[in-house]
């Protein structure tokens, strides 16, 4: 496993690789990825980056038929996205839905019920967003948090080393359709498994198991290219750090 793809798996985010087809007849699902395709993988998370970004789904089940969806799109080359975040809790309780804006450090939370209430009853103006720290580690990290972090590491400044993908660890998979495009799967030892375009190169799906999770993360991106995110301004938010009592009445 290269040296990038080990940091991130530490902090539970696999790191997103893919490849080009092998049109061979003699392939089968499961051989080991040619050293052409050795080489794409090793250029993915920076070709990302120079893309620009993508619009961007997540999709991540937890609990009992729980399932946290993001839906927006992601700057890689700059860090930053946002969002709509839906949590369906598979039971009677009414889906949460609030906007969420993200970079590598912070994440800001729009459309809270119960916020201006909050922000009153504090002595604070009425503002839209709330600001924390984005949380890292590896327990009790809320799974926002993971899913922002594993979205924004799936660009980097610089390529792998082709060698980390040779060997048999990354495998070929077949072909499938990802949105009505002919898409190549790789997978990973390591856990992961990834979509290419066939016609462009780009990353269409990465899929992964969190640890303590019992299904996949999906990561869908679409319609690659520059994108520019504005994030929340200072006058617009409150601090959670600063201000616990409002993050705690709006579940921030």
């Amino acid at each position: 496993m290269p040296r990038r793809l080990l940091a991130i798996a530490l902090v539970l985010l696999a790191v997103l690789l893919t490849g080009c087809s092998d049109d061979s007849p003699d392939r089968q699902p499961g051989d080991p990825v040619t050293a052409e395709e050795a080489e794409v993988l090793a250029g993915l998370l920076a070709g990302n980056a120079e893309e620009g970004g993508a619009d961007v789904v997540v999709t991540a089940p937890f609990g009992e038929g729980g399932l946290l969806t993001l839906t927006g799109e992601v700057d890689l080359a700059g860090a930053a996205g946002r969002a709509r975040s839906v949590t369906s809790y598979g039971d009677e309780r009414p889906d949460d839905v609030r906007t969420a804006f993200f970079t590598p450090e912070q994440i800001w939370f729009g459309d809270l019920p119960g916020l201006p209430e909050a922000l009153a009853a504090a002595g604070l103006p009425d503002v839209p967003f709330v600001r924390r720290p984005v949380a890292t580690g590896t327990e009790a990290v809320p799974l926002t948090d993971v899913l922002v972090r594993l979205v924004l590491n799936l660009g980097a400044a610089e390529p792998d080393e082709a060698g980390s993908f040779t060997g048999g660890g990354t495998t070929w998979e077949g072909q499938r359709s990802i949105d009505g495009r002919l898409a190549s799967v790789y997978a990973s030892e390591a856990g992961w498994s990834v979509a290419v375009d066939d016609s462009s190169g780009v990353l269409l799906q990465y899929v992964t198991r969190l640890p303590g999770q019992d299904a996949d993360v999906t990561v869908t991106l679409a319609d690659h290219g520059p994108r520019t995110i504005a994030l929340p301004e200072e006058a617009q938010t409150v601090d959670a750090v600063a201000h616990p009592a409002v993050a705690a009445a709006v579940g921030v």
